[in-house]
């Protein structure tokens, strides 16, 4: 599940937030965006793998400018919005230019060999697009509740759906996927009896 990883900036920057100023929790994620990238680039792992990794921490560095330098903004009140809609914002870009952000997430646990395949492009496209109109939800959701002064449960429990449902979806779609593949690489069961 390394894609889950990614959004370790997001939701430590949504619990503080809330917790302990949306100053904080801007530099926190974005400390903890830049700590993820410089490991991941020391560990190999390619740029098309750091797609929501890199779109987040110019996120947070806007952010965290607007944060410091006008701490009584109005963007305050929605930047779990803006959050919502820059990972739609994201994730659609990443679709109209043909480069799903969880391929690169992929090729690092799927095998060289299917890295060309319609069938892997396919996967990632769909597992983009499910996290995709999650994020856009999630961004619609999150406007309303700001508007409306939802409570905070609703707050809290659109955001762990808004993550939960794409997050099983993919975790349940991938290891269909592989069980497929393997059942692939197993001869079929002839039907003589020896």
């Amino acid at each position: 599940m390394n894609y889950i990883r990614g959004f370790v900036p997001w939701i430590a920057f949504s619990v503080l937030s809330a917790t302990v100023g949306w100053q904080w929790g801007a530099l926190v994620a974005l400390a903890a965006t830049a700590w993820a990238i410089i490991r991941d680039r020391r560990a190999g792992i390619t740029v098309d793998a750091q797609i929501l990794d890199l779109g987040s921490a110019v996120f947070f560095v806007a952010l965290t400018a607007v944060a410091f330098a006008a701490p009584h903004t109005a963007i305050e009140q929605y930047d779990g919005a803006l959050s919502s809609v820059w990972l739609a914002v994201i994730a659609w870009l990443s679709l109209a230019l043909r480069r799903p952000f969880t391929e690169g997430i992929a090729r690092q646990q799927t095998p060289r060999q299917y890295w060309g395949s319609q069938a892997f492009r396919r996967v990632n496209t769909i597992i983009t697009l499910v996290w995709t109109v999650s994020f856009t939800v999630t961004a619609f959701a999150a406007f309303t509740c700001d508007v409306l002064a939802a409570p905070t449960i609703v707050r809290v429990a659109y955001q762990v759906v808004g993550f939960g449902l794409p997050a099983l979806f993919t975790h349940r779609y991938v290891a269909r996927i592989r069980a497929a593949r393997a059942g692939e690489a197993v001869p079929a069961p002839t039907s003589e009896v020896a």
